[in-house]
Formats: structure tokens, C-alpha cells, sequence
């Protein structure tokens, strides 16, 4: 299946707030995506409603060619660990284990068992009292063992020191590399997500702002650094849109987006981070979504 996840027009809202509205994006199979977004731009309703404990209000989701809130079997296709890792705390591992093997059809206790052997989780002591990066770690072993399809992490590594971040994330890519699991991963930490995602979707205002493959849209913004220029000014050729700018009283910093090379002399070019365009974009939530699925199938340009 090329396309793991599919939104149209997807809306959900709560009394008379949208939590999400108009959100229209498609993920190819194989990606590992990162979903970034302010608080309150509708990441968790978003995953809540791609695993079914959702119903949209407008729109619709289809997760791996079906509809998740009418389709109970699709959950043993996919994987997911909600925020804060909830796991029942007066459990041992074991007894976790146990329950994921009487619970799904795919279960792998050979490969969750192995994998929190070598993260030397301790085996006897009850969940609740291990330490905040093991708990993540148990959560996404015992997501990891359901052999899922797609796999959907809500902020997983945000209450994490560095070390557990990317202790974590390297189970993560190891136990995805594999099966070539399809992932969305949401978290505010975007020089972590830099690391180990190849896909973009950012959501503003409870709607995608930004889409794509994180090449692509690295290849098509750059940084400009040139002579200071006027409001009014026209930019360089081979810019199609300035995204932010900054200035002193002799120089202009521009980020944009390009549709061709930039050959004006007067202006320094230099690459940017992934960082740098989500803060960008975040920055300004008029800017233009960038190509990606309209609800007509045709490509969005801004």
C-alpha cells in the first residue's frame, strides 16, 4: 500500500472550538514523519482520531485504506503510545507482556522480551516505580512487538533527559528499520526529530501548514544574506516567497522559499536546518501551505 494515512477535510471539534478543521494530508508508506505544531494546533486530535478513539465531526481518515473508528480490526495493524507512556503502574514487565500476548494476533514476546533485557529494565519491580525514560521505553517495546504496520507516538521523549531522548529514539529507528513500519512521531523537540524523520507535516491553527518530504523541502528554502533591503523591495530572482526576514542597518537575512537558483552576486546563500524552517513557518501562521494532497487530489501550490 502506498498511502498508510489519509485525511480529507478532517475536522473534530469540541462544543463550539475545532481542535482540528480542514486538515487534508496523505502519508506514503515507509516514512518516519514528524508532526510538530504550537500547542492547541491539533497533534494528539489528530493522532486520536488516525487510531479510532475519535470519531471526526467533519471529513474523513482512512488508515491503511480504512476507516479507524468503524474497523476494530485495524488496531492490530497498528501501534501506538499515547502521551506520558500510560501503562498500568501496579504491573510487572512480565505481567505487561503476558497481556499484550493474549491480546493481539501479531505479538512478538521474544522481541519485546530481548529488546527491555538489553535496556536492562528491571524485570520485578512494578511499572509505576521505574523511572520516567524506562516506562517510555517499556511503552515502545511493547508497541514495537505488535508488529504494526504503522506506528503513532504522542510526544513520547518530551519528559525525557537527553540521553533517554536518544536512547530512545535509536530503539525507536532499530525496531521500525526492520519491518519498514511506517511512523508518526509528534513532539515538540525538532533538532531531535532531525535525527531520525524524513517526512514533515506541521499543523497551525488546526490546519497543515507545511508537507513533505524533509529533502525536498530542505532543497527548496534557503537563507539569504545580503544588502539591506527596502519594503518595498523586489526579491532576488529565483525566490518564489520571503518566509522571514530580518534586518540591520545594512544587511537583510531572508528565509524563502525558491522556484530556482539564486544567481544575484549581492546576495550570500547558505543552506538551513530543519529547525530553522519549522520556527520559520511556526513564526507566521499566514504563510502559504506548500505542495502537498488537495481534497480534489491535485497538487497545492502557494
Amino acid at each position: 500500500m502506498s498511502t498508510v494515512l489519509e485525511t480529507t477535510g478532517l475536522g473534530k471539534r469540541y462544543g463550539g472550538t475545532w481542535a482540528l478543521r480542514d486538515c487534508t494530508l496523505r502519508l506514503p508508506a515507509g516514512r518516519v514523519a514528524a508532526l510538530v505544531g504550537p500547542n492547541g494546533a491539533g497533534k494528539t486530535t489528530l493522532l486520536h482520531l488516525a487510531v479510532g478513539l475519535l470519531r471526526p465531526d467533519a471529513g474523513t481518515v482512512q488508515v491503511l485504506g480504512r476507516t479507524p473508528a468503524a474497523d476494530s480490526g485495524l488496531l492490530t495493524r497498528i501501534g501506538f503510545v499515547a502521551q506520558d507512556s500510560p501503562l498500568y503502574p501496579d504491573f510487572t514487565v512480565p505481567d505487561l507482556l503476558k497481556m499484550g500476548q493474549k491480546l493481539n494476533q501479531r505479538w512478538d514476546s521474544e522481541f519485546a522480551s530481548a529488546r527491555l533485557e538489553r535496556l536492562r529494565i528491571p524485570f520485578d519491580r512494578k511499572v509505576g516505580k521505574l523511572s520516567g525514560g524506562q516506562r517510555a521505553q517499556v511503552a515502545l517495546a511493547l508497541a514495537l512487538a505488535k508488529r504494526p504496520e504503522f506506528l503513532l507516538l504522542d510526544e513520547p521523549v518530551a519528559s525525557l533527559d537527553p540521553l533517554a531522548r536518544r536512547e530512545f529514539l535509536q530503539a525507536l529507528m532499530g525496531g521500525v528499520a526492520d519491518d519498514g513500519t511506517t511512523v508518526l512521531l509528534s513532539s515538540h523537540l525538532v533538532a531531535d526529530l532531525e535525527r531520525v524523520c524524513d517526512y514533515l507535516i506541521v499543523l497551525q491553527e488546526s490546519r497543515v501548514q507545511v508537507l513533505g518530504s524533509v529533502d525536498d523541502l530542505l532543497a527548496e528554502h534557503q537563507v539569504l544574506i545580503g544588502p539591506r533591503r527596502a519594503a518595498a523591495q523586489a526579491s532576488p530572482a529565483g525566490v518564489a516567497s520571503v518566509i522571514r526576514e530580518s534586518h540591520t542597518d545594512k544587511q537583510s537575512t531572508l528565509l524563502v522559499r525558491t522556484n530556482g537558483p539564486i544567481l544575484d552576486p549581492a546576495w550570500t546563500t547558505r543552506d538551513l536546518s530543519l529547525e530553522d524552517l519549522v520556527l520559520a513557518y511556526l513564526a507566521d501562521p499566514s504563510a502559504g501551505v506548500l505542495p502537498g494532497p488537495s481534497p480534489l487530489g491535485m497538487d497545492l501550490t502557494s
